[in-house]
């Protein structure tokens, strides 16, 4: 039996044939137009709709981003595995055993390599991206989110005014939601924002959202949550701040199961949060 001393050099051997017999360069460069052809239909997509918050260019050119990673990772298993089938395939009639390879150190260390270059920037670039959206404006808006089977309430700054079913919030001004849930998982997702947190019992979760964009949309709940999850949605206002000043001084107070900050403005002075 070979000894490990005398085997190395044989393993040495098996390498630089297989590597010979690739052509790397080849390979490597129908790996890039492949890439560059599925880049190129995959971001022309808008997999979100319009952007409506300061944070949609940013989340979308991250998301563009990893569509190009991912698809020069695709783009490069498929050009392999393509030429290993045409490359070794059995020739008609040959019935014998395959080649006895070992195995190839080069290639082993690079389906290694990239794969860990490729997360550890993505995680990178997806972290620097979220701590800049989250950093907090002078003088925020608060509003509390409540979730529960099957149904949305919000309450805003001032005396803890209510609603139901609809949220308002002005343009052009940042809103850090403070989300609560009633009973189980939920999650608050409003696609053209492309900001999406979960809503968990027992602990506070908060989104940092800057609207900007007039209109009205729709705030879905992206968590199975029971039978009527599709039912979990509530219609989103953006509108100019002096219009959403008339539509919340006739709120009312929550109904007592509503409790914790109850919609206390963190972001501003009382007197400030008052008038919203």
């Amino acid at each position: 039996m070979a000894t490990p001393e005398r085997a190395a050099p044989q393993q040495a051997h098996d390498d630089a044939a297989l590597t010979k017999r690739v052509p790397i360069l080849r390979i490597f460069a129908v790996t890039l137009a492949l890439t560059a052809v599925v880049s190129v239909v995959m971001t022309k997509i808008h997999w979100d709709g319009v952007q409506a918050s300061t944070a949609a260019s940013k989340i979308d050119t991250l998301l563009d981003v990893m569509i190009i990673l991912s698809s020069f990772v695709f783009s490069l298993v498929m050009v392999m595995l393509g030429y290993a089938l045409w490359k070794f395939r059995a020739k008609p009639g040959d019935e014998g055993d395959g080649e006895p390879i070992h195995g190839n150190t080069r290639l082993e260390v690079a389906w290694t390599l990239i794969p860990t270059v490729i997360v550890l920037f993505g995680a990178g670039y997806s972290w620097w991206t979220l701590h800049d959206i989250e950093k907090r404006h002078p003088g925020y808006l608060n509003v509390d989110v409540y979730s529960q089977q099957y149904a949305w309430t919000f309450t805003y700054p001032g005396a803890d005014r209510f609603s139901r079913g609809v949220l308002h919030v002005p343009v052009d001004r940042q809103v850090v939601f403070s989300m609560h849930s009633l009973d189980v998982i939920h999650s608050f997702w409003v696609p053209e924002w492309r900001i999406k947190k979960d809503n968990v019992p027992g602990i506070t979760t908060q989104a940092v959202i800057t609207p900007d964009r007039i209109g009205t949309y729709q705030l879905v709940c992206t968590e199975l949550c029971g039978f009527g999850h599709s039912t979990l949605r509530a219609t989103l206002v953006v509108e100019p701040g002096a219009k959403f000043r008339r539509w919340l001084s006739p709120l009312q107070k929550p109904p007592p199961e509503f409790t914790g900050d109850g919609g206390t403005a963190t972001g501003q002075s009382s007197s400030t949060a008052a008038g919203a």
